[in-house]
């Protein structure tokens, strides 16, 4: 089925708008910040002589990171302009890059009959998906993993919604950064704490670890502290094999 227009627009119209500057993007934070804590929480429970998908990979800059953990990664987004910004990043091809809408299962299913089963790498798209999609993007992550696969995945919570309401009240409103989000129509933080684990769970997924955490983003708040947005984290198998 797929996306709604409204929400592919939203995110071809924000990264063909966003510079290929390192953290032009507000959650475009370091791997030393994202990928690098989240691999050592995952691997512990992973294969990692499967390949990792990266969803949601945006310009790349957690992809590439895991492309050092595992033979083979793999970065797909909705947007092709945040493809073409991962792949320009990557001129030494450490990774591959694809277009994929994770609300498509016809797409996902045709991906992993490519790549079979595989460890997966998700932060922050279910909170901020259209509600109608979001069993879609929970249920991509199941049927990526297959049998062997292991996920880790991050998702803000509502307290998210309290520290980007501190962050637009500076003199000048938000940053601009953050106001990019907001003016292309982005909803970060809209799923509630309870919506996330009902989700995973209905898509046939068994939590293996889980935890609070803060997702840090490459803006400050008025005072000067960089924003950290409140999430909480999972480690995912297959109910069949958890």
């Amino acid at each position: 089925m797929g996306v709604s227009q409204q929400y592919r627009e939203a995110w071809e119209g924000y990264w063909a708008a966003t510079s290929d500057e390192p953290g032009a993007a507000i959650w475009d934070s370091g791997p030393d910040l994202s990928a690098v804590p989240h691999s050592r929480l995952l691997l512990p429970y992973a294969d990692a002589t499967l390949p990792v998908v990266d969803l949601g990979c945006g310009n790349g800059t957690q992809t590439r990171h895991l492309a050092t953990l595992f033979p083979r990664a793999l970065g797909v987004d909705l947007s092709e302009a945040a493809i073409e910004h991962a792949r320009k990043a990557d001129p030494g091809e450490t990774a591959g890059y694809e277009r994929l809408d994770l609300a498509d299962a016809d797409a996902v299913r045709g991906l992993h009959e490519r790549i079979g089963d595989t460890n997966v790498y998700m932060r922050a798209v279910i909170h901020q998906s259209d509600p109608e999609a979001r069993p879609a993007v929970a249920a991509a992550v199941a049927t990526l993993l297959g049998a062997r696969g292991r996920a880790f995945v991050a998702e803000l919570t509502p307290a998210s919604k309290d520290v980007l309401q501190r962050a637009s009240q500076g003199p000048d409103g938000p940053g601009p950064k953050l106001r990019r989000v907001f003016e292309h129509g982005l909803k970060p933080a809209s799923a509630t704490d309870e919506e996330v684990p009902q989700l995973l769970a209905a898509a046939g997924l068994t939590v293996l670890d889980s935890g609070d955490t803060v997702l840090p983003q490459t803006e400050n708040l008025p005072d000067g502290t960089r924003i950290d947005l409140p999430a909480r984290w999972f480690v995912l198998a297959t109910a069949a094999t958890g």
